[in-house]
C-alpha cells in the first residue's frame, strides 16, 4: 500500500546496506510506518485497549517472515520455470506464558503449487527455509535502542 502523503525522507535508504523506517503515532494505539513511500498502519486488538483497525507488530513479524519465506519459495519456481499459482504460507505463532513478553514458538507452513512435481518440493523447501528474515531470526542482529536528543 502506498501512501503518497508520506513526509519527504521517511523510509528512505541510506549509504551502504542501511535500510531506514519511521514510526509515528497517529491515535490511541495507531502507529503508522513509513518506508520507502510506503505507509501501513499498526494496532492493537480492542481486548488490548487498541481499535483493531490494522495487524499488530507481533503478528507483523510474523507476516515479515511468512512473506519472506512465501518470496523465497516464488523465486525458486520461477527459477525452475514452475507456476506460482496456489503458492501459499501460514504462519502459527505462540507467546509465550512467561515474562518478558515475547514470541515462544513460530510454525511455518509452505502451502506448494498444486501442480508442483514432487521432486521439487524438497528444494523448494531448502530454498524457502534460508530467506533472508529466517536467516536473520537464526543468528540476531545486534539491537540497539537510544533516545534521540
Amino acid at each position: 500500500m502506498t501512501d503518497d502523503t508520506a513526509p519527504e525522507g521517511s523510509g528512505t535508504q541510506l549509504p551502504g546496506d542501511a535500510h531506514r523506517l519511521d514510526v509515528a503515532h497517529v491515535d490511541g494505539d495507531v502507529y503508522a510506518v513509513d518506508v520507502r513511500g510506503h505507509r501501513f498502519r499498526v494496532d492493537q486488538p480492542t481486548a488490548a485497549g487498541g481499535t483493531d483497525t490494522a495487524p499488530t507488530p507481533t503478528e507483523l513479524f510474523a507476516a515479515s517472515l511468512a512473506t519472506c519465506v512465501a518470496f523465497y519459495a516464488g523465486r525458486y519456481l520461477l527459477r525452475h520455470g514452475l507456476s506460482r499459482e496456489g503458492l501459499g504460507v501460514r504462519a502459527e505463532l505462540t507467546m509465550a506464558a512467561d515474562r518478558p513478553a515475547r514470541v515462544a514458538a513460530m510454525r511455518l507452513v509452505i502451502v506448494p503449487p498444486p501442480l508442483l512435481p514432487e521432486g521439487r518440493r524438497p528444494g523448494l523447501l531448502a530454498v524457502a527455509s534460508h530467506c533472508t528474515v529466517h536467516n536473520t531470526l537464526q543468528r540476531p542482529p545486534e539491537i540497539s535502542i537510544d533516545l534521540a536528543s
